[in-house]
């Protein structure tokens, strides 16, 4: 068996937590976590990811053996779901949510926020599903969670880089984030990238039923909820490395479509809409 929810994309806030089925348990499932010590776990959207997710699983918990990894799968054509599902049978830190099709990384996301807190865990930290944030990263972005609510794998802070993006790409992406931080207000360098680990306790607080954006600018608006909840931030130097198999899912009229709604949001915090309730 396996621990699945049924998808549900509303977000009004954290649902009952399950009963988990019972599932056969390896012996080498990994150590006990040590009294004290953060409850972690680590989210993978997945599409068409059938060449990365049971590597990249498998170097999570060579670096974090106690965390517990939820994989997030939309229908994957190339039996991504179905991988994951084999993991979970076996090992009881693998969980996967199978959604019916292609719903965006935004809602999976959320999904895994929803997951975080039903189940109250102290630490979501959210990777990308092939390999471009390297495990190596999570102790250094997990340390920095003893001073901060948010930690962000940053590519743009001292010591972070991109490996092999031609300058167009690199100049797009910068450009992005300096909008972003002249119109939404907030004191980080890198407000675009996926790989971060969040405080749940704080994710409680972070009015994430606002969240308007389900694509790209997905990362930059739940950033700004985050902020705006008056979340601690942080950035982590990284290489954002070039995925291992597959192929990239970059959009282009969805990059558009980001790029409207940061505009939109920038905007309205500029001129004093985008105030907190209450």
């Amino acid at each position: 068996m396996i621990s699945a929810l049924t998808p549900d994309e509303s977000f009004p806030g954290p649902v009952a937590p399950e009963t988990p089925p019972p599932r056969a348990v390896r012996l080498d499932a990994g150590p006990a976590r040590r009294p004290g010590e953060p409850k972690l776990l680590i989210s993978l959207a997945t599409y068409n990811e059938a060449g990365n997710v049971e590597a990249l699983i498998a170097e999570i918990h060579k670096v974090a053996p106690h965390a517990d990894v939820l994989v997030i799968d939309d229908n994957s054509p190339d039996g991504t779901g179905q991988i994951a599902a084999r993991l979970a049978e076996t090992d009881p830190r693998v969980q996967v949510l199978h959604r019916p099709g292609k719903l965006g990384l935004g809602t999976a996301t959320l999904a895994a926020m929803k997951f975080a807190m039903a189940r109250d865990y102290d630490f979501l930290l959210n990777m990308d599903a092939d390999f471009s944030h390297p495990p190596r990263y999570l102790p250094g972005i997990l340390a920095g969670m003893s001073k901060h609510d948010l930690m962000i794998g940053s590519r743009y802070t001292r010591g972070g880089a991109t490996e092999n993006w031609p300058l167009t790409r690199r100049l797009i992406s910068q450009s992005v984030n300096m909008l972003v931080r002249l119109t939404f207000r907030m004191p980080v360098k890198d407000a675009s990238g996926a790989f971060r680990c969040y405080r749940v306790s704080m994710l409680r607080n972070a009015e994430l039923d606002r969240v308007r954006s389900r694509g790209y600018s997905f990362q930059q608006e739940v950033l700004f909820r985050c902020h705006k909840s008056g979340a601690k931030l942080g950035e982590y130097p990284i290489l954002f490395e070039n995925r291992r198999a597959g192929v990239s899912k970059v959009n282009k009229a969805e990059a558009v479509r980001s790029i409207s709604m940061i505009l939109y949001i920038g905007l309205r915090n500029v001129f004093g809409l985008e105030q907190r309730r209450g």
